[in-house]
């Protein structure tokens, strides 16, 4: 059975597509990605201009479609990767126990910074289940003041919009680098 990554935000057209396109592209097919917003429109495509961004980094938007986020979503995901903390804690209040599995995207970029991968197991859906428990354990050695909230370009200048879609890139990168099983194991390597 896949193991499921989770991708949260608002209205699911900008920042949580954009995440959820980045890992089914850099993850094995192992994994399953799947985003919702926590005030999404359903079925909405996702919003032109991050479309627009994301088509020219070669992801494909054709066919996405918003959902709203439920709690029958929140539990059937093994990691939770939210774009704010409020995000976060609207999944925590949905999903109580979701809490040791749910992250902003970049608290977790920052904590898997800190992990040994070679540590993690070697299989990525082990990876995916195995990943939020290694994660809460450097939570508690790096607690500060943070500013985990990836700021929403929805309605915004273009250039809001790219400075979202690469703070989301580099944070998935770092992410995508850890979940992979191995290099020779990562779609397009």
């Amino acid at each position: 059975m896949p193991a499921t990554v989770l991708a949260v935000c608002t209205g699911n057209v900008c920042r949580s597509p954009a995440l959820e396109r980045m890992l089914r592209r850099d993850l094995d097919d192992v994994v399953r990605v799947v985003s919702a917003g926590t005030q999404a429109r359903a079925t909405s495509p996702v919003d032109p201009p991050m479309a627009e961004l994301m088509e020219a980094d070669g992801l494909v938007t054709k066919g996405f479609a918003a959902q709203q986020l439920t709690a029958r979503v929140i539990e059937r995901a093994d990691l939770v990767v939210t774009a704010t903390r409020e995000h976060r804690s609207a999944v925590v209040r949905l999903v109580p126990a979701a809490v040791r599995r749910t992250f902003t995207l970049l608290e977790l970029a920052r904590l898997v910074g800190t992990l040994d991968a070679a540590a993690l197991p070697r299989d990525t859906v082990m990876r995916v289940a195995g990943l939020p428990a290694a994660a809460n354990a450097e939570r508690s050695r790096h607690l500060g003041r943070h500013d985990d909230d990836l700021p929403d370009p929805f309605g915004r200048r273009p250039r809001v919009y790219r400075k979202a879609y690469e703070q989301i890139r580099d944070a998935e990168a770092a992410l995508a680098a850890v979940l992979a099983t191995a290099p020779a194991h990562r779609k397009g390597a």
